[in-house]
């Protein structure tokens, strides 16, 4: 049912071509239609009503006990990446004000190769900083995917036993909703089913929830 991937997701929207039709196919053309339509109607007629069904993803993911684990091991990870950037920040604020003393007494030559090596230092800042962001996204989704196949897995398989037909997130992220509303004797929140499915305890986390 979901992914991710910020996050899986691309809607493709197919236009049909146009046509021109002549006088004489026109009423041919409706014709047939109607009587599309109208069978399409007496089907639609005997399809029973869909059943469906929502969950609370959010607190599914927050409960399941890998993700503060995993929190935590983003959060030293973070906390490495910031120390690196760090050093190079304060490596590279040193040499500014170690050319800004020394400027007056360097060649015109000598300045300009100063000046360029503080601006490659930079640049090396930057890229580097971007490469540790890059790299922070990208072990945050390889380390949630499980977590988010897991659950999906869940969700599956209470659907499947409730014989449900459609089952809805209730938010897509925080202060997202996705169901504004919800007719209770129509609806089911399978929410508790698939906590106990995955063996994980969410009822205080529920309440709280709709608390607010």
């Amino acid at each position: 049912m979901y992914p991710e991937t910020p996050d899986s997701k691309i809607h493709i929207l197919t236009i049909s071509s146009m046509r021109l039709f002549s006088l004489k196919n026109i009423v041919p053309f409706f014709f047939v239609s109607f009587l599309i339509g109208s069978y399409a109607t007496v089907e639609a007629q005997q399809v029973p009503a869909l059943r469906i069904g929502y969950t609370d993803h959010e607190v599914l993911i927050s409960n399941m006990p890998q993700t503060r684990t995993i929190q935590e091991e983003l959060q030293a990870e973070l906390q490495s990446g910031q120390r690196i950037l760090q050093s190079m920040q304060e490596d590279l604020a040193g040499k500014v004000e170690r050319y800004q003393t020394q400027r007056s007494l360097l060649s015109e030559e000598r300045r300009e190769e100063r000046e360029q090596e503080l601006i490659s230092l930079e640049e090396e800042l930057r890229t580097k900083a971007s490469e540790l962001e890059q790299e922070l996204v990208q072990r945050e989704v390889d380390l949630m995917g499980p977590i988010f196949q897991q659950v999906d897995s869940a969700i599956q398989t209470i659907a499947t036993e409730k014989g449900l037909d459609l089952v809805l997130r209730t938010q897509a992220g925080p202060s997202q909703p996705i169901l504004l509303y919800a007719n209770q004797d129509r609806v089911t929140d399978i929410t508790l089913e698939v906590a106990r499915e995955l063996g994980i305890d969410v009822d205080a986390a529920m309440q709280q929830s709709q608390s607010n």
